[in-house]
């Protein structure tokens, strides 16, 4: 029998371009606000990084929070539009706000308005916008094939959001004047466009009515009440879930290091206009890789074998990367970053699906279904592995001497950021490798179906 289906092209296309407007936030932070901070407001590397990693812990209880409280509402929105619109707008307000700090406050003034800016913006307000419009997936329709495509539309305009946001953000500031007045129009320019966005998003959707959309599929088993310590002692049992963590964190710890790009490109190639080259070079052959994996994935009959034989070719890609770079070829560089980043295209595709397996495998050896524990866990292992990159990073940089604005550093930073961009990246590929070729959960789940 044929799924119902509830989407036209519009309702998917809109929902996915929700993505623009939270990369607008994830992009601009994760690649420009370290630079932004040292090397223009004047603050030390290592406290903004220890300031970050304190706002993660925030950041992390409160997901559990506004995921209950998009349970509990019902408005004439639905459940979840009315915070994915509504947070947005202090989505927009501090993102600005972070990237206009008076240049005439004192250094812990400065401090200050950064960290309470930053945990505003991260534990409230996206983090309320941004639960929301995950959860809009399972609101908007019921069909599975639906809701697989409206995922890998999300996918495509992220990347090709933070693409286009790398690319062009140091001209544009330089456009917009420069320095602090050049940062700050630059980051009100995109609040506004991610709010246009995000009001698209929200608007071109329609929730279910409550009684079709909490329907049960017929062979789901409804999620038990368990307690804390009940819900951690399953989820320590199941090995595939702690694997997946660990994946989790090192893939967000990768992405901390491969952020230092523009540190590298301005003090080591001595270029800070490579950003947007190797942005197109890395995010391009990503979507690429995304728009394949569904068809590989059926063509081999499951996500392991794509996935590991992917991480070995990103982590042999960013080996090359590590050899062009110390040979100074950039178009080499280039190129093995590319490869690097299709290798790890797969598992950005299938990861959701791979979490959907690991609780499929709690319920056949524990006999509990507590699929939405599993998602909201996990997004831990992003904050955690995001929150201690971030922290690492300005602690690295602070500790080889980083002179911000300086005309040439010191030898022990520049050793540094060859240390940050170059080994640690292809140093979490391996160890994302190693952990792959141990997440046989599929197998897993077939063996005890066959039982």
């Amino acid at each position: 029998m044929e799924e119902k289906t509830y989407l036209h092209w519009y309702n998917k296309v809109g929902y996915g371009a929700g993505d623009i407007a939270g990369n607008v936030v994830y992009a601009l932070l994760s690649s420009f606000v370290m630079i932004y901070l040292t090397d223009t407001v004047g603050l030390n590397a290592g406290i903004v990084g220890t300031l970050m990693l304190i706002s993660k812990l925030f950041d992390g209880v409160s997901d559990i929070f506004f995921g209950s409280m998009i349970d509990k509402t019902h408005s004439r929105m639905g459940k979840a539009r009315p915070w994915m619109f509504w947070g947005y707008f202090g989505c927009a307000i501090t993102l600005a706000a972070i990237f206009a700090i008076p240049v005439g406050l004192g250094d812990l003034a400065k401090y200050a308005w950064f960290f309470i800016t930053y945990t505003l913006l991260n534990a409230v307000f996206f983090t309320a916008n941004n639960i929301a419009y995950s959860a809009l997936t399972a609101l908007v329709t019921r069909n599975g094939s639906e809701r697989v495509q409206m995922g890998s539309i999300r996918f495509i305009f992220a990347f090709g959001a933070s693409m286009l946001i790398q690319a062009v953000t140091v001209g544009l500031v330089k456009a917009l004047g420069g320095g602090a007045e050049g940062w700050r129009l630059a980051a009100i320019l995109y609040a506004f466009i991610g709010l246009l966005v995000n009001s698209l998003s929200v608007f071109s959707v329609k929730e279910l009515p409550p009684e079709e959309a909490e329907t049960s599929d017929v062979n789901t088993a409804p999620e038990e009440t368990l307690s804390f310590f009940e819900t951690m002692k399953i989820l320590v049992q199941n090995k595939y879930y702690l694997i997946i963590c660990c994946v989790y964190i090192l893939s967000q710890l990768y992405t901390a290091t491969l952020n230092m790009g523009l540190f590298f490109m301005t003090y080591v190639l001595l270029n800070e206009n490579l950003m947007g080259a190797f942005s197109v070079a890395i995010n391009l052959p990503l979507i690429c890789g995304l728009l394949l994996t569904p068809v590989l994935v059926k063509k081999l009959n499951g996500m392991y074998k794509l996935n590991l034989a992917g991480y070995i070719l990103a982590a042999a890609a960013r080996g090359m990367v590590l050899v062009s770079a110390y040979s100074g070829n950039i178009l080499l560089m280039l190129f093995f970053s590319g490869a690097a980043a299709l290798g790890m295209s797969p598992l950005q595709g299938d990861l959701n699906a791979l979490i959907a397996s690991c609780s499929e495998y709690t319920f056949r050896t524990q006999g509990k279904r507590m699929d939405g524990t599993m998602y909201s866990c996990t997004s831990l292992g992003v904050k955690i592995g995001g929150g201690v990159g971030v922290a690492l990073a300005g602690w690295l940089l602070e500790a080889s001497g980083y002179i911000p604005n300086a005309a040439a550093q010191p030898l022990s930073c520049i050793q540094m950021l060859y240390f940050m961009y170059l080994w640690l990246p292809m140093l979490m590929n391996l160890a994302i490798a190693f952990l792959l070729s141990k997440l046989k959960v599929e197998q897993a789940n077939l063996q005890l179906q066959l039982k």
